[in-house]
């Protein structure tokens, strides 16, 4: 107990240099918090954006089909089994027919996907509703990075391109009926939204389909032969891998950040251990075991995880409460290669902070105690006479 009121008493001593050292620590600390924090939100934002446009509650894919090999999209297509089709008609899944086109605008020839989605659908977000207010026009939707892309806006006009089932080449105007904003890049840079009737009609694919989204909570029906059912766990596996590798990459830099804050810490007391040898020596010889002075200067460097802490806490605080109120802006979006909106808002769990403490504090007490192990080599009498081992 004694030992414990003399650190104090020490700490209080230092004065400005003790809130410095708790100060140091307490920004490393922060910026951890802060940055998990932020990947955190990013994960839950792409994740909800990619489900909610995207993948549903999972993707039936055509035998063939691959989203990575654009050869093989010239054949992926394929009849819709009954039981994925009674679905489709009934509102719980939404069927996609893939075809490679070219889109002719502005004296520039742009390779892009045609996707024909059924409508009217709530499966996904997409807006396929401008798509049914066709006034004899081949209405088309645009994503709003394509759409500036090609330099259109509404109700400009542009020439679709493609194959039909017999490889004849066919092309026609089409009327940009509607430009979404989305954060999912993978629906709206190179792809042209049309209806899926009319695609069908366009190719003579009728009913026919490349992707089968499901609605979310919708249980899957066995799979038909030709068909292949993927997860949405399996479909955001990409999406996972990812952020867990930027995750990676930000810890080195908090890595880094907070070895500094711990140096200033160990530094701290290096220098207090030697100006305090005479101060040390008279203890011991006043009947202190050096277990008990050891365990003095310990507590001194575990305040400094407790004072990070508490100025952690006070100025941290009211900054992620701001932060989680009105998010943080992010210039470029989607363009980042994931979902990514425009504003990020993170999110921080009480296992986040609580870890992180535990962290500072562990650290904090274990650098503050390496310094002390050459108190158990000190004569009391040399310490007296300011030797130092």
């Amino acid at each position: 107990m004694s030992a414990i009121k003399l650190a104090l008493r020490n700490l209080r001593g230092a004065g400005v240099r003790t809130w410095l050292n708790g100060f140091a620590l307490s920004l490393a600390f922060v910026a951890i918090i802060f940055g998990q924090g932020l990947l955190e939100g990013v994960n839950r934002q792409a994740e909800r954006a990619s489900i909610d446009f995207e993948f549903g509650g999972g993707q039936f894919w055509c035998e063939g089909f691959d989203p990575y090999d654009p050869l093989t999209f010239e054949n992926a297509h394929r009849v819709l089994p009954e039981t994925i089709a009674h679905l489709v008609e009934s509102g719980q899944a939404v069927a996609i027919l893939v075809v490679p086109g070219t889109v002719f605008v502005q004296g520039r020839m742009v390779p892009v996907l045609l996707k024909g989605i059924s409508t009217p659908q709530t499966v996904l977000k997409i807006p396929t509703q401008v798509l049914a207010d066709s006034t004899g026009d081949l209405p088309v939707l645009l994503g709003a990075q394509m759409a500036k892309k090609l330099n259109v806006n509404v109700d400009d006009y542009l020439t679709l391109q493609w194959r039909d089932k017999e490889g004849a080449f066919d092309a026609r105007e089409a009327r940009v009926a509607g430009i979404m904003q989305t954060s999912v890049g993978t629906i709206d840079q190179g792809q042209v939204w049309l209806p899926l009737k009319q695609l069908e009609l366009l190719t003579g694919l009728e009913r026919q389909a490349t992707v089968v989204v499901l609605k979310p909570g919708v249980k899957p029906p066995p799979v038909a032969e030709g068909w292949k059912f993927y997860t949405t766990e399996f479909l955001l596996s990409d999406l996972r891998q990812m952020i867990k590798t930027k995750t990676v990459g930000q810890s080195i830099m908090f890595i880094v950040l907070f070895l500094l804050a711990l140096l200033a810490i160990f530094d701290t007391q290096v220098f207090s251990i030697f100006r305090r040898r005479r101060e040390i020596g008279t203890l011991i010889a006043l009947g202190m075991t050096r277990g008990a002075v050891i365990a003095m200067f310990t507590f001194e460097g575990a305040v400094y995880g407790v004072l990070a802490a508490l100025l952690g806490a006070i100025y941290g605080t009211p900054l992620f409460l701001y932060l989680s109120a009105y998010g943080l802006a992010m210039p470029g979006g989607n363009q980042w290669g994931f979902a990514l909106e425009e504003r990020m808002y993170p999110a921080w769990t009480a296992g986040l902070i609580l870890g992180t403490t535990i962290l500072v504090l562990i650290t904090a007490t274990f650098v503050s105690y390496l310094p002390t192990r050459r108190i158990l080599k000190l004569k009391p009498t040399d310490a007296l006479r300011g030797k130092w081992v």
